[in-house]
């Protein structure tokens, strides 16, 4: 026989979807500070019917995500910061991550000496950052891994990050079925990675190639580039003059996809549909309007820090979520990649990020 507990019914996940020495930075939930805007959060009100969201025990939440010198980053760590703003019994504290995954693991060392309830980690790198995440939890903090995943499972209490393979399938589908519809049996297909050595990247890319294999289509040119404009324009520029003629591109990167299409523009090209990633509020709105060969992108939301929040706090409160029998959060979470396009754009629109 189950039973609902009533403490975790009606619980949604946020979203509808750190050099040595650093200081912590800790402001209350209610410090409404620094740029949130267009940030992914879950409403916490008393007039609410979720439980879960009523005020408990109070608990401090660590955070450490690299310099937001990329849309995606500053969107990751704008949602972290107003989703714990939604919580009066949440304090929520950052350590800067540094310049490298050295440097963020040198200072939050200085988080752990702080013994916050626990802790949410967007690593540079996370293999890189394994040691840490075992190190705090054998010190009993509970360690969030978002993202950038820990290959070992001792090294944090709660996984969640968006399904990198699954953006690949979904963008290999949308190309395959554009491809058969139009009649195109021979498509010369492009891809534009993003930072190679990342396992997120290599996954990715696993992805588009098992989808395109199952329509019995192959990528004729891939080259990576590093998540930035300037590397999408440059790589693009490259790809374009290795295939003088190509039908579809996925870009793994909405933010690069920006140098991407520039490229595209300067070179006269647009003979093919794109296919982008990650679902920026540019790249959607693009889509939305359908004047250029952007015709898709496939998400992979920054809302995931909202909901990491979320979680890290009834992880500390030793609460679970709503509507599953389990008194506990799961150990895993892997976010579904959604296809927008045209049609469904404006659906999508409000949890674009800038």
């Amino acid at each position: 026989m189950t039973q609902h507990d009533p403490v975790r019914r009606r619980f949604l996940l946020g979203g509808a979807a750190l050099g040595a020495g650093a200081l912590l930075a800790a402001c209350t939930s209610n410090d409404k500070g620094g740029d949130n805007t267009n940030a992914q959060t879950q409403g916490n009100n008393n007039a609410s019917p979720n439980a879960n969201s009523a005020p408990g025990k109070k608990v401090t939440i660590g955070f450490s995500a690299p310099a937001a010198d990329h849309g995606w980053i500053a969107a990751i760590t704008s949602n972290a910061k107003a989703q714990a703003a939604e919580y009066s019994d949440v304090t929520f504290t950052t350590v800067e991550a540094g310049a490298d995954a050295a440097a963020q693991r040198s200072a939050l060392s200085t988080m752990i000496s702080q013994k916050p309830d626990v802790i949410v980690l967007l690593p540079h790198d996370g293999k890189e950052l394994n040691a840490f995440g075992l190190e705090a939890m054998k010190a009993g903090i509970p360690v969030v891994n978002l993202d950038r995943a820990f290959p070992d499972a001792l090294a944090y209490r709660l996984q969640i990050k968006g399904d990198n393979y699954g953006m690949g399938v979904a963008a290999g589908n949308y190309i395959a079925a554009q491809m058969k519809a139009k009649g195109v049996s021979n498509p010369i297909i492009g891809e534009i990675a993003g930072i190679d050595n990342l396992e997120l990247t290599q996954e990715r890319s696993a992805g588009f190639k098992a989808a395109l294999a199952a329509a019995g289509l192959t990528v004729a040119n891939r080259r990576a580039a590093g998540f930035t404009v300037d590397t999408g324009q440059a790589e693009m520029s490259q790809l374009l003059q290795a295939l003088p003629k190509m039908d579809a591109l996925w870009n793994h990167d909405d933010d690069q996809g920006i140098g991407v299409l520039a490229a595209a523009t300067q070179a006269n090209r647009k003979e093919f549909l794109m296919v982008g990633g990650a679902g920026s509020k540019a790249a959607i709105e693009a889509i939305q309007a359908d004047n250029s060969v952007l015709k898709c992108t496939v998400t992979y939301s920054p809302s995931m820090a909202s909901s990491a929040i979320s979680l890290a706090r009834l992880i500390a409160q030793g609460k679970g979520m709503s509507d599953l029998v389990e008194l506990q959060v799961p150990k895993e979470i892997i976010l579904a990649s959604e296809t927008i396009t045209k049609e469904n754009a404006s659906t999508y629109l409000p949890l674009g990020f800038s």
